[in-house]
């Protein structure tokens, strides 16, 4: 049942850009409207192709092989030939990163190789370990200025090298100017800031002890102003099972009360009453989580966990749950959640991985779309559930959710391979969301909510219209995580959720030179291209990983674990290639902090991990304040278990 925790790894299998040999026969050209099967290879423009899923490419749709990482593999030059080698990556320093209490402006720009030519000039501020730099800062060190490319801390400009983070100006004339102290402007909102002791990492074969850092948690759950800031998280309807995690462990983790809004997943949709609709009730095993080529892949549904259920522990132990009560599960427990925290908002999260098998099928017609909009808006808004084991009835949910989050993965590629796919969801996707914000609001019962989660890469975003659809919605759930992990089976390491591009990453560039559409899954890439689509960056919530995702049987090479081949994903508690971050942070290892990624990963000698730091994600809060976004939300609550990451993560309000 772990449907998004799995889930996740699959959309970023689909744009995954490993180099396999291609063979030595002739493959047959790759022709337009042609419908293709899984393992099909075709040849299209001088490379062969190995089609991912079956599919068919219609006419205008531009779902060539060269375009379309989700559908094709690229296989290399056409008889046999040999993909360009890749760079070799610069060596990261086992670092004990800081927060920096300031908010810098980071201006990434794609380091150039070129080596400048050094030129005598005016001498700058002397170059201070301890300072911020935003993109443009002039500096001095060692009589040789330096210009910083990007945001940096701590990154000595005499070891930048070309594709670092300094370049090299030249030697200067006279003697660097001494810094004058700048009095650093106070984040609007006063906060109270509580000292959070992380626990030792016991390491091998280098200890290394974590230094405590200091966060600014939100003692009181506040809501939101215009212009405000969001703190979101996701909590798994199947969490309550193999994890133990209850409703009531997001208030005695001290989590709630530094949340604004929690998005339950999920919910599903199923074919009912000639269309599709959105259903509760429904007590059924998901078998598309193991085995997507099952006849019932996508049709699951776990009405136990929803509201049959009677939880382990209670967030209002003084109200026990009876065989009358007509809500229990996490859906009672969400309610009296929200009784104990009123400013917290819960959402429906509706589809996920799993469970977007019927959105583009759904959202085929003005009909279709209205039956949709409607069942799911009786179910989950009005609450009119079923009866199920004594539960449920009419309005007995009413009050759970305060809106819904569209979570459908993807308008227009294949996530799932059962999943209905066409050319316009494009459209569809945008005429969709504007018939749910026209039913919320026709229901004349306050402002109710309307989300996204969206895929953050290029693929996945130049198959919708931001500028369209954000119009409709409180917020978009930029999902920046898993771009890298262990469905890539033999590596090459990578990061799974960093915040720049690294030009020295394998298959930055494709076949032509030019930047390949797997080398812009970052978070900055991401929400520059979402702006330039058209969405304001004020509504664009950064997304963090509340676990880590890696590889096993991995050599040092010269860049501790970094971008090295492997022998298999990493052993997972409940999944390979994926673990926890309750468990990362006391396994064994040294942690280290990408220079140019600004992602930590951790290497033991042989696992290699890439997940989110404490650290790391205060580097992503100064992004967002610098940036202007609209917050921070994470997946998922069950990993934080004692909410360590979520009070770091609050202080971006």
């Amino acid at each position: 049942m772990l449907r998004k925790a799995q889930g996740r790894a699959r959309s970023a299998l689909l744009i995954s850009l490993l180099s396999l040999s291609a063979g030595v026969f002739a493959a047959p050209a790759w022709q337009e409207g042609s419908a293709y099967t899984a393992g099909t290879v075709v040849n299209y423009n001088g490379r062969d192709y190995k089609a991912l899923v079956a599919h068919t490419a219609y006419a205008g749709a531009n779902w060539n092989p060269a375009s379309t990482p989700t559908l094709w593999q690229d296989l290399g030059p056409a008889n046999g030939g040999s993909p360009t080698p890749t760079p070799v990556a610069p060596t990261p320093t086992p670092v004990t990163p800081t927060p920096n209490p300031t908010t810098p402006t980071p201006n990434p720009t794609t380091p150039t190789p070129n080596p400048v030519t050094p030129t005598p000039g005016t001498c700058y501020q002397a170059w201070s370990a301890s300072g911020v730099y935003s993109g443009g800062a002039r500096v001095t060190h060692n009589g040789v200025n330096y210009e910083a490319k990007w945001w940096t801390q701590g990154d000595n400009p005499a070891q930048s090298g070309d594709w670092g983070v300094w370049k090299n100006l030249g030697n200067c004339s006279g003697n660097p100017v001494t810094p004058t102290p700048t009095p650093v402007t106070p984040t609007p909102t006063p906060v109270t800031p509580t000292p959070v002791t992380p626990t030792p990492t016991p390491v091998t074969p280098t200890p290394v002890t974590p230094t405590p850092t200091p966060v600014t948690p939100t003692p009181t759950p506040v809501t939101p102003t215009p212009g405000g800031r969001q703190a979101g998280s996701y909590f798994a309807q199947w969490g309550v099972y193999g994890r133990g995690y209850e409703v009531a462990d997001i208030v005695t983790s001290g989590a709630a009360s530094k949340l604004t809004f929690i998005n339950y997943a999920f919910g599903n949709l199923y074919q009912k009453n000639g269309g599709y609709e959105c259903a509760a009730g429904i007590d059924k095993l998901e078998p598309g989580a193991t085995n997507p080529n099952d006849a019932a892949a996508g049709t699951g549904g776990d009405a136990w966990a929803d509201y049959g259920r009677t939880p382990g522990r209670l967030v209002d132990p003084s109200k026990p749950y009876t065989w009358d009560s007509p809500l229990a599960g996490n859906f009672g427990e969400l309610k009296n959640l929200k009784a104990k925290y009123p400013n917290l908002k819960v959402f429906i999260s509706l589809g996920g991985w799993t469970w977007s098998k019927w959105f583009s099928a759904a959202s085929k017609t003005d009909a279709l779309r209205k039956q949709l909009v409607s069942s799911c808006i009786d179910v989950f808004i009005k609450g009119n559930l079923p009866s199920y084991s004594g539960r449920g009835g009419p309005g007995s949910a009413k009050g759970v959710f305060d809106g819904i989050d569209i979570d459908w993965e993807y308008p227009g590629v294949i996530g799932q391979p059962y999943n209905t796919v066409a050319p316009e969801d494009k459209q569809n996707f945008t005429l969709l969301l504007a018939e749910f914000r026209r039913q919320l609001d026709a229901l004349n019962d306050g402002h109710k909510l309307l989300t996204v989660a969206i895929g953050s890469g290029k693929d996945k975003i130049d198959m919708t219209e931001p500028g369209k659809y954000v119009q409709y919605l409180d917020w978009i759930n930029v999902m920046t995580y898993d771009f890298h992990g262990g469905w890539e089976t033999n590596g090459p390491t990578n990061f799974q959720s960093h915040l720049y591009p690294d030009p020295n990453s394998p298959g930055f560039l494709d076949d032509k030179g030019q930047r390949s559409v797997s080398s812009y899954y970052n978070i900055d890439d991401a929400i520059k291209n979402l702006i330039a689509a058209g969405a304001p960056a004020n509504k664009l919530l950064v997304g963090i990983p509340y676990y880590g995702r890696g590889w096993t049987g991995v050599q040092a090479g010269n860049s501790n674990g970094l971008y090295q081949p492997a022998t298999g994903p990493g052993r997972g508690t409940y999944e390979a290639g994926i673990e926890d971050y309750k468990v990362l942070k006391n396994a064994p290892g040294t942690v280290y902090v990408h220079p140019v990624t600004k992602q930590s990963y951790k290497y033991d000698g042989t696992n290699f991990w890439g997940y989110d730091t404490p650290a790391v994600i205060q580097t992503k809060i100064d992004y967002v304040k610098a940036n202007g976004l609209g917050g921070m939300f994470s997946w998922s609550l069950d990993g934080d278990s004692n909410g360590e990451l979520t009070g770091v993560m609050s202080a971006v309000r």
